[in-house]
């Protein structure tokens, strides 16, 4: 049976302690996708556990609602430069990965939850990319046959040389398009996990920070918890707690107000990826530039800096909306779990705790997955 928790805060009542902190089976670190997934997935198989869900923020603090809402699976630059980097049946486990992971999370989730408009993607080729395009083009069929093995569909990358005259894009030459590429609602995905975990009985308790973990104890912000089994689901912000491959890493986005007429409808990818950016509610949300200072976005600090917000705008002026007049209405950041691969990492840490993170920026992709992995192992050593 689970220890009884010593909380050190005086805040907390006897009912409090008794509902939310005694006799806990599972505690997961970390209300985002991968946590919430985990907790549902645990929940099918342990109807009457006792489920626990701690965050750090008063909102969840990692990627999953600071994200841009992509839903992508891999732009052809992205597999063209992984492919040279990374052994062949890896690069497509990853990418099938992402595209069953984005399947089930619509069968979890739902497309009228995710707010999901399937419109395409675009990597945006300037005059920099030309040896690139090149070489990427020469590929394009063989990915094809590729991504239609996974996916079971034909001609999935197109060249279109017609991008900047259809949304008035400057310095831009050519591009290639992903037709099953789309885009969600962030938060739309967020509330609809959250209801679904508290309609099962799972306890989630924002603005509880995890600080150290010791066997089946943690030391929070609001004193020890212990529970029975212990699952990190924090990504990027797991490496202060354990010992693996996983670091963390900064994006950071602003958006833009509403634009009259926009003409702009799709995800883009630009810059080789190290930026992206979409329509939502008639707006350009935009991000990226981590590329500008890699050392400086290794970090947990939720903030933005003025060299990578300058160098959007930038873009924005030059690129993206050169003959339209837009305000800058919002920026924000949101902390990745990256690592020298781009599979992720759902490992059993020692005989009470578990560990899913480094989900390598596509979180929307794989998260979901990697929660009902998560949940497959911590079941299998009981």
């Amino acid at each position: 049976m689970p220890s009884n928790n010593m909380l050190d805060s005086e805040k907390i009542s006897y009912w409090e302690q008794k509902t939310f902190f005694k006799n806990i089976d599972y505690l997961i670190i970390g209300a985002g996708i991968v946590g919430y997934s985990t907790a549902l997935h645990l929940k099918e198989s342990h109807p009457e556990a006792k489920i626990v869900i701690i965050e750090r923020g008063f909102l969840p603090s990692g990627a999953s609602s600071k994200n841009a809402g992509f839903a992508c699976f891999g732009s052809a630059t992205e597999l063209f430069s992984d492919l040279q980097t990374s052994p062949e049946d890896e690069v497509w486990k990853t990418v099938s990965l992402r595209w069953k992971g984005l399947q089930y999370l619509r069968k979890i989730i739902g497309d009228s939850q995710l707010k999901l408009e399937i419109n395409g993607s675009w990597d945006l080729i300037t005059s920099k990319e030309e040896n690139l395009f090149e070489l990427v083009k020469e590929q394009l069929p063989y990915y094809n046959k590729k991504i239609k093995a996974i996916t079971g569909e034909a001609e999935t990358y197109t060249i279109d040389s017609n991008i900047s005259s259809k949304f008035g894009f400057e310095h831009v030459k050519t591009s290639i398009f992903n037709r099953l590429e789309g885009q969600i609602d962030t938060a739309s995905m967020n509330h609809a996990f959250y209801k679904k975990v508290i309609d099962k009985n799972i306890h989630v308790l924002f603005g509880i920070e995890a600080k150290t973990l010791n066997n089946n104890t943690i030391t929070s912000s609001q004193g020890e918890i212990s529970a029975d089994k212990i699952a990190i689901c924090t990504n990027g912000f797991g490496a202060s707690l354990i010992q693996e491959d996983v670091k963390p890493a900064r994006a950071q986005v602003l958006i833009t107000r509403p634009i009259p007429n926009l003409k702009i409808k799709g995800t883009f990818h630009y810059n080789e990826g190290y930026y992206y950016f979409r329509n939502i509610d008639d707006r350009i949300l935009f991000g990226g530039g981590r590329n500008l200072a890699l050392e400086e976005e290794t970090t947990t600090n939720i903030a933005n800096t003025d060299l990578i917000l300058e160098s959007l705008k930038s873009i924005l002026n030059e690129v993206i909306l050169p003959k339209t007049d837009y305000t800058i209405d919002h920026n924000w950041a949101g902390i990745m779990g990256v690592g020298k691969s781009k599979q992720p990492i759902i490992k059993q840490l020692d005989a009470n705790t578990f560990c899913g993170v480094r989900l390598g920026g596509m979180g929307v992709a794989i998260g979901t997955l990697v929660g009902k992995e998560l949940a497959n192992l911590i079941r299998s050593v009981q």
